[in-house]
């Protein structure tokens, strides 16, 4: 690539030593991991500190350890961003604990879908592997987009040793990053599960927390007029401009789209989707789960440091321009400019912390979506069988997923060119089908008389709108068109005889879905910003899901609400009194 600087045998060390306790630490953590609820909730006996540690590092990933300082640099940027955190996931993890996390553990279930079919009855078994099949969509999408990030961002710190592997062995330094990310993060969940990915996500929390305040602490010192001044002229360029009053839908951080999509969206990316939902399980308590969810807030103070690195770059840079191969690489691809600046500026030995603290940001969100991939698999591969099963076939999925996920992130450069900043991209991929998560949730839960069975249509319909709103190339008009079609066929064979009314109410969907393709695009190209991508998705999912559900469903009863306690081997778990 041709940027100065490089790892030296001190950053190796230190990265090293980093790497190989980890694994150790995930070893150790293996002795214990006896049957499926040991390995998919820690014998539900995890502190809640480590919880929302783990849901804080979980929640960063790389995609904010690396895009979010860009966002702020670039010309323009600002921290309009923090708006998300500071009112929408604010609201929304206070709405997952006093109202989600009581229901999850009145139930003693390991995932929101196991909920959904046991309050749905009869309907509930089809639609909770609807649920799962659109947790396994978003949860690739989403995750895939990190590891191309973290892969992106590697190719830049580690731009020597891939560049000497490519020459040794043809694989390209992009693949390899790419492998080398997802390798880490199977090892690591194979050997410890659920209780692995929470205590390592602590230690990794740790090192990318590390890793900002290294950062900020070179750019300081490499300010010649100091931080007083950079600031200050940062203030003039409006670099802390936090509030967008802008009313468009298709601007990601406006109050608006905090205060709305990202209240709505933070609800289903807490409470509805496994991959954050897991740790909930993990809890002794229901006490616990909600301190572990409201604790998790911080993530909003760790976002700021993150941007606060944003205005030391911008600041850094209008003292030295970029020039050469950095400036290259950066005009190329923005996301960069951290990974640049840690290469030419940052000394030896904390160049290691850095690039220790992307590959645990990159780490932290890959392993979590592992272990809720493997589990709801699992859970479905399993159904009607005893809680008390091995561990080999939960062991064996994490290493399939991983695969998946390796292989689907080689492909994201079509999506990437899409959105404006990565950041945006991997927040966007979740949201096709966190609508369709929250109102699948919200079926089984609202006391309306009806079985939810209309998910199995309302549920992919819903996709197809969130992906008809952003997309509207010829290309996908035909997927759209041909995606109601199928919907279409399957409601007739399986559920619209008879049904007049419903099969109407599903047509009308279909128009929607088409009409969104051909005119939800502004005069300029503007499509929905992912914020509003929730809200949209689970208005469909909720509206057409009530409308084509049947009447009448059996609602087992409740476990007694209290404090969980670990059964043996092979046992069915049981809670005690409240």
């Amino acid at each position: 690539m041709g940027l100065g600087g490089s790892f030296g045998p001190l950053d190796w060390l230190i990265l090293g030593a980093l790497l190989v306790g980890l694994t150790l630490l995930s070893r150790s953590l293996s002795r214990r991991q006896k049957t499926e609820r040991d390995y998919f909730a820690g014998s539900r006996n995890l502190p809640w500190y480590a919880v929302a540690a783990s849901l804080v590092a979980t929640e960063i990933s790389a995609v904010t350890y690396i895009s979010l300082p860009s966002i702020v640099y670039r010309p323009g940027g600002d921290l309009t961003y923090l708006q998300i955190g500071l009112f929408g996931y604010l609201a929304a993890r206070l709405l997952v604990a006093w109202l989600l996390v009581p229901a999850y553990y009145r139930d003693d279930v390991m995932s929101p879908y196991d909920l959904i079919e046991r309050r749905l009855g009869a309907a509930g078994a089809s639609v909770r592997r609807t649920a799962t099949g659109m947790f396994w969509l978003g949860g690739v999408l989403a995750q895939s987009a990190r590891v191309y990030l973290s892969a992106v961002v590697l190719d830049v710190l580690l731009h020597r040793e891939l560049g000497w592997l490519e020459r040794a062995t043809g694989v390209p330094p992009h693949v390899a990053a790419v492998a080398a990310v997802v390798a880490i993060a199977v090892v690591w969940t194979w050997f410890g599960g659920i209780a692995a990915v929470v205590w390592t996500d602590v230690v990794l929390f740790l090192l990318f927390v590390g890793g900002v305040a290294v950062s900020l602490g070179v750019v300081a010192r490499e300010l010649e007029a100091g931080m007083t001044p950079a600031l200050a002229a940062a203030w003039s360029e409006g670099k802390f401009t936090l509030f967008d009053l802008s009313a468009s839908l298709a601007v990601p951080y406006t109050l608006w789209a905090a205060l709305v999509g990202a209240t709505i969206g933070g609800v289903a990316a807490f409470g509805a989707d496994q991959l954050m939902a897991q740790r909930i399980f993990c809890c002794r308590s229901t006490r616990d789960a909600r301190l572990a969810v409201a604790a998790s807030s911080v993530s909003v103070l760790v976002s700021l440091a993150f941007a606060f690195v944003g205005i030391g770059l911008w600041a850094y840079y209008e003292q030295a321009p970029l020039a050469g191969a950095a400036a290259g690489i950066v005009a190329e691809q923005p996301d960069r400019i951290f990974a640049v600046f840690a290469v030419e500026a940052v000394p030896a030995g904390l160049k290691a912390l850095v690039v220790a603290g992307a590959l645990a940001a990159a780490i932290s969100s890959l392993d979590s979506i592992l272990a809720a991939l493997a589990q709801t698999t699992t859970a479905l591969l399993r159904s009607g069988a005893r809680p008390g099963g091995g561990v080999r076939l939960p062991r064996l999925l994490v290493v399939g997923w991983g695969l998946v996920l390796a292989l689907t992130s080689l492909s994201m450069d079509a999506a990437a060119a899409r959105y404006d900043a990565l950041l945006d991209l991997a927040l966007a991929m979740a949201g096709y089908t966190g609508g369709a998560l929250l109102a699948a949730v919200a079926l089984s839960l609202a006391p309306l008389g009806r079985d939810g069975r209309g998910f199995l249509w309302s549920g992919p319909l819903s996709a197809l709108a969130v992906f008809a709103a952003v997309w509207h190339q010829p290309a996908a008009g035909w997927l759209c068109l041909l995606g109601v079609l199928v919907l279409f066929v399957a409601w007739l064979r399986m559920d619209g005889r008879g049904r007049l009314a419903a099969s109407l109410l599903l047509i009308l969907g279909a128009g929607a879905v088409l009409a969104l393709w051909r005119w939800a695009e502004g005069p300029g190209g503007e499509v929905l910003a992912w914020p509003w991508y929730v809200p949209l998705g689970a208005l469909v999912a909720w509206v057409w899901g009530l409308g084509l559900s049947g009447r009448g469903v059996a609602t087992p009863a409740c476990r007694p609400e209290g404090r969980y306690v670990p059964s043996p081997a092979n046992e069915e778990p049981s809670v005690a009194g409240a």
